[in-house]
């Protein structure tokens, strides 16, 4: 079928977990049953294409495979030149320079010294936006021990908690180079353009709100209603209902996940009561 989208998945790894999991939130089936390359969501009108990480931005960027999920740092060391649709707000990392903690080195120390990575393109790019000169030393992977091997003096990595640098004895030197997550990629923006990869943004940016916000509900005496509504806005207003006191009012509305306990204090400190906060699974703003 020629109009059915396809969208090339992580087939292994972190990314491919939460593609899955994203995916299945906002209503598409995109589950394997066992090693299939291709799962057909015929109700959604997409066809999943499980690939190699590393080989998703490629497809995507030649126009074989309509859009892909894959990590920045990915799409960025393939070259593909692949357009940022959405960033989806998991697989979070930096690449990042790293080297012996003993040594203390700086940034600038790094120029001329022998620096490994799996992500040769990315790191060349980098150098020479720096003007620096260090010889790369491709690896596919392990990159931590190069240094003790004698194949290195410095690397230039994936970093997300760090723990395994410094179990390598390794520390981060200088800022991030780059701040990667998992992204929806085109190979131009102009797909973004098309009701179906609309409706696919829709959906996934629906999910993605969602674990930002709850939704708080109490009930509050009505002379404190306005201060109530000042703690608590909502997105337009919040929605304000009778009870069967007069004198009481119960309220909705939501609010930012990460401020859930603050208010629920605040609410009480004014008098709220039966205040309780629910998930959200999926919302438009």
């Amino acid at each position: 079928m020629e109009n059915v989208l396809k969208l090339a998945i992580p087939n292994k790894g972190a990314l491919s977990e939460g593609a899955a999991k994203l995916l299945g939130e906002a209503g598409y089936r995109c589950t394997r049953s066992g090693r299939e390359l291709i799962v057909a969501d015929a109700a959604n009108g997409i066809d999943f294409v499980f690939l190699r990480p590393r080989d998703i931005a490629l497809y995507v960027g030649r126009g074989i495979i309509d859009l892909g999920i894959t990590g920045r740092d990915l799409a960025a060391d393939s070259g593909a030149g692949v357009a940022e649709l959405l960033p989806l707000g998991f697989g979070k990392s930096r690449f990042c320079f790293a080297a012996p903690a003993a040594k203390k080195l700086r940034v600038e120390d790094l120029n001329g010294l022998r620096i490994a990575t799996s992500y040769p393109q990315l790191l060349g790019g980098i150098l020479r936006e720096r003007g620096m000169e260090c010889p790369v030393v491709k690896l596919d992977g392990a990159v931590e021990i190069s240094i003790r091997l004698g194949v290195a003096d410095a690397i230039a990595d994936v970093v997300e908690s760090g723990a395994t640098l410094r179990e390598a004895g390794l520390e981060i030197v200088g800022d991030a180079l780059l701040h990667s997550e998992a992204l929806l990629v085109a190979r131009d923006r102009g797909f973004a353009e098309r009701p179906e990869v609309k409706r696919l943004i829709g959906r996934l940016l629906g999910i993605i709100r969602a674990s930002e916000y709850a939704m708080v509900e109490y009930d509050i005496p009505r002379a404190m209603l306005e201060a109530a509504c000042r703690i608590t806005p909502g997105v337009e207003a919040p929605t304000v209902s009778p009870l069967a006191n007069p004198d009481w009012v119960a309220v909705k509305a939501m609010v930012r996940r990460k401020e859930c306990n603050r208010i629920m204090d605040e609410l009480y400190d004014i008098g709220g009561r039966g205040i309780f906060v629910a998930d959200i699974r999926s919302c438009r703003l």
